[in-house]
């Protein structure tokens, strides 16, 4: 019970519900407590097929990413002095670090929209 109420604190509550979650056959994701959630919450789990590129490419890749923004932020030790002279423990960056990567993805998704915009003749 106590997973369910953190995955529904931590995960669901900031990011709303996805009609359809795609995971690897991972135990974690088969088990009883995935299966009643996604039953009450009316939503649908599907696997993926192991070595599958198509499913696991961009969620590997947005891995990497993420691995390797948390690591810089880590590179200062477990304590990160601010230019504004500030101590910050390095988790208590981790919602700059949200914000920093949600903000890429939508500066790259506009890019992509005007690039498409642009390459259809306006009518």
């Amino acid at each position: 019970m106590d997973t369910a109420v953190s995955i529904w604190n931590r995960v669901i509550s900031h990011t709303g519900l996805f009609k359809n979650i795609i995971s690897d056959r991972d135990p974690k994701f088969t088990s009883a407590l995935w299966n009643n959630l996604h039953k009450r919450l009316g939503t649908r789990l599907s696997f993926s097929t192991a070595y599958h590129p198509q499913t696991d490419g961009l969620a590997e890749r947005m891995i990497k990413t993420l691995e390797d923004m948390i690591r810089r932020f880590c590179a200062y030790g477990l304590e990160f002095k601010a230019s504004d002279g500030f101590t910050h423990d390095w988790c208590t960056l981790i919602p700059a670090l949200e914000l920093a990567y949600k903000t890429m993805l939508m500066e790259i998704k506009n890019k992509d929209e005007e690039r498409l915009s642009q390459s259809f003749p306006k009518k």
